[in-house]
């Protein structure tokens, strides 16, 4: 069976939760609707506060191109549109919403549509209107990931159904629970591209998922089920393009310069229920999971729903000295706030006890050369940080720097626990920051 080369197998503790049915969370007392939570331009409140709106009304409009909506996860009002904390962000900007507990639909919302009556343009938009965007993490806008530049054939779709990351269990919970769902999502997302075939990824630690999914696909032609290896980061595009078709894609490239378009699985199932139900993206599920919460749950969760809220639903904190972090454990965002919001790319909330923690740097560099050994994207992250820290960008970018998926592959393997993906960051931040004033001063 073929796989990527580098990547590490950090301990899976995903049968705290994998055994656990998705529950429904109740509407907390106030939702807070980030206007940024994907990749591209914030959307644009099409509300004012003061506003009545219902579940599933477009609250904020795609602000570009690059940019998806937002909508209304209840009915209720409109109590502020202002600064508030985000998980990613520190604060940005929000539409506050105080539920009516009615959680009345908006009028038309729920009507399925003639979707033969609909060519790829209007597919590709009511996809954007319905707010969907990558929810394995990334949260790209999914109606662009659709629409590749002619001179770039797509001839592979693949399902993203690896969920790599530790502790995290929505996505296998999601493929026991509604694959139907996800086959039909499929289907429509093949239709779009004009691909015949499609594989959907799983790694052999989900045999219940595997074999779900390929009964519900037993009947469909150039449809597979692939079983792959255990291993971080497999579910990164680039990776497992590789190890599902064996091509790989060029450095700094996407995975449309190789023919292939990959979406996760939970995307397939929002794509479902945008084309064949009319409902917008207004909940998704994650994993609320980690020896600091005490009862590890899978949830259905309402974006906007504040954090602490979900904690509370999970029985609370088993200690008051705790980590709280956003998506997994390897890539995910610590919290400063729990007032912060669930967002569209939010996966899981893992709750650590300070005691399960190391934060300090132990050392300088050895030069072991094991961060190169595990890096699944073939550059040198010792080096390329240590040019960081000296703020040599320059010769930081000729090591690779911006090929860097941030992975944190290198900090797991790192014998002196260097801060390397924090220092790749702060040099990607420092070029990308050059790079818009250089294209400003042009202008």
């Amino acid at each position: 069976m073929s796989t990527f080369k580098g990547g590490v197998h950090p301990p899976g503790h995903k049968e705290l939760t994998q055994h656990l049915a998705v529950e429904n969370v109740p509407l907390p007392s106030l939702f807070v609707v980030p206007l940024s939570q994907h990749i591209g331009a914030p959307a644009r409140p099409v509300v004012k506060k003061g506003d009545s709106v219902l579940k599933g009304q477009m609250i904020a409009e795609p602000g570009g191109f690059v940019s998806v909506a937002i909508h209304a996860p209840t009915s209720g009002t409109v109590k502020a549109i202002e600064k508030r904390p985000h998980p990613t962000l520190m604060a940005g900007d929000a539409i506050v919403i105080e539920p009516d507990g009615e959680d009345r639909w908006a009028e038309g919302i729920g009507l399925a549509r003639d979707v033969h009556a609909m060519d790829r343009d209007d597919l590709r938009k009511a996809i954007q209107m319905a707010g969907i965007c990558g929810l394995g993490g990334a949260a790209f806008p999914t109606h662009v990931k659709l629409s590749p530049p002619e001179n770039k054939p797509i001839d592979t779709l693949i399902l993203n159904g690896v969920e790599c990351e530790p502790f995290l269990t929505a996505d296998h919970r999601l493929m026991l629970e509604s694959p139907e769902t996800i086959v039909l999502g499929m289907k429509i997302l093949q239709g779009i591209l004009g691909v015949d075939t499609c594989t959907i990824g799983i790694e052999n630690n989900k045999p219940d998922a595997i074999e779900k999914m390929r009964e519900i696909v037993a009947s469909e032609d150039g449809v597979q089920v692939y079983g792959l290896h255990v291993k971080y980061p497999q579910g990164a595009e680039k990776q497992l393009i590789r190890a599902i078709t064996g091509r790989e894609v060029p450095p700094g490239g996407l995975p449309m310069d190789v023919g292939a378009v990959v979406q996760n699985v939970g995307t397939a199932h929002a794509v479902y229920e945008a084309i064949m139900r009319g409902i917008p993206l207004i909940e998704r599920i994650a994993t609320i999971t980690g020896h600091g919460v005490r009862e590890p749950k899978n949830l259905r969760i309402r974006i906007g729903t504040p954090l602490e809220f979900l904690l509370e639903q999970c029985g609370g904190l088993t200690e008051e000295q705790v980590k709280v972090v956003m998506g997994g454990p390897m890539m995910g965002m610590a919290q400063h706030n729990l007032a912060a919001p669930v967002v569209k790319g939010t996966s899981g909330l893992l709750v650590f006890p300070m005691g399960e923690i190391f934060l300090d740097e132990q050392g300088p560099c050895i030069r072991c050369a094991r961060c190169v050994d595990a890096c699944p994207m073939h550059i040198t992250p010792c080096h390329i940080a240590t040019a960081c820290e000296h703020e040599q960008f320059e010769e930081a970018e000729t090591y690779g720097l911006m090929d860097c998926i941030e992975c944190g592959c290198c900090v797991y393997v790192c014998p002196t626990r260097r801060h390397l993906v924090q220092l790749i960051k702060y040099g990607k931040s420092f070029v990308l920051a050059a790079r818009k004033a250089a294209q400003a001063r042009k202008k």
